[in-house]
């Protein structure tokens, strides 16, 4: 049974650094032995959620711009799975929730700075799924449940994003967590081990400092959609530190 995680993937960095953050991921990564990772990611977004499927040996895609130049050297060539992508599809659309198949989108950095830690070898095939960052939270969890039995099968769900994501409030000489930003995570995890899915769904009104930690859901979402496939009350808080004051880097197993 691999049980899903939700893994911060915060600045493109983290693929060169040698943090607290990279170093908990390596040390997990070996730890896991899934037979393929799906992983949905912030940074593809579309209306109609779609997946990679092909059996070929992805590109690199470096989606962001002013980084140092070893960062765009990185290259993660892991191969896809058009099975894996095909019993993902059937499973969500099993679910209600229509999809879209993508045969030549590369990874985006919301897939391989984490993992080129979790998997150095690039020798787990992968499967790459879009967010909507429009759809209620309610949704979000539901595409995560349509894919529950995924884990069963030794498929690691995988949800990349961030809980506080927000560039105005970081502050690159910080040197202790902002506390709104620890209150705000704090908050999301006390409700999860006490289940209450109702308060969850309504995160942006009852959290504290909601709007400052989510100024724009698509680096949040990817949250529901792991948590979704697994159970709320299970969460396991694998890793927990700030960059930047109030940039989260928070590890869930759910």
């Amino acid at each position: 049974m691999m049980r899903p995680l939700f893994l911060s993937h915060g600045s493109p960095m983290i693929a060169v650094e040698q943090t607290g953050y990279t170093s908990f991921l390596r040390e997990y990564g070996r730890t896991l032995k899934p037979k393929a990772v799906v992983m949905f990611t912030a940074h593809w977004e579309s209306d109609v959620l779609t997946v990679s499927s092909t059996d070929g040996e992805y590109k690199t895609i470096y989606d962001f711009g002013g980084f140092p130049p070893e960062l765009y050297r990185v290259k993660y060539p892991a191969k896809g799975s058009v099975e894996a992508a095909s019993e993902l599809a059937n499973m969500l659309e099993s679910g209600g929730i229509p999809v879209r198949k993508d045969t030549s989108r590369g990874l985006d950095h919301g897939v391989w700075t984490l993992l080129v830690h979790l998997f150095p070898d690039a020798d787990i095939p992968v499967v790459q799924a879009s967010v909507n960052p429009f759809l209620p939270m309610e949704e979000q969890y539901g595409i995560g449940q349509a894919v529950r039995s995924l884990g069963e099968q030794g498929v690691l769900v995988i949800g990349s994003g961030a809980t506080v994501h927000n560039f105005r409030t970081m502050n690159m000489s910080a040197t202790e967590a902002d506390p709104r930003a620890v209150e705000f995570d704090d908050w999301l995890i006390e409700h999860m081990r006490s289940n209450d899915l109702e308060s969850l769904f309504h995160v942006m009104e009852k959290a504290p400092h909601a709007s400052m930690a989510v100024p724009r859901a698509e680096h949040f979402v990817p949250l529901y959609i792991a948590m979704g496939s697994g159970k709320a009350e299970d969460v396991k808080v694998l890793h927990q530190s700030y960059e930047f004051g109030s940039l989260s880097y928070l590890a869930l197993q759910f």
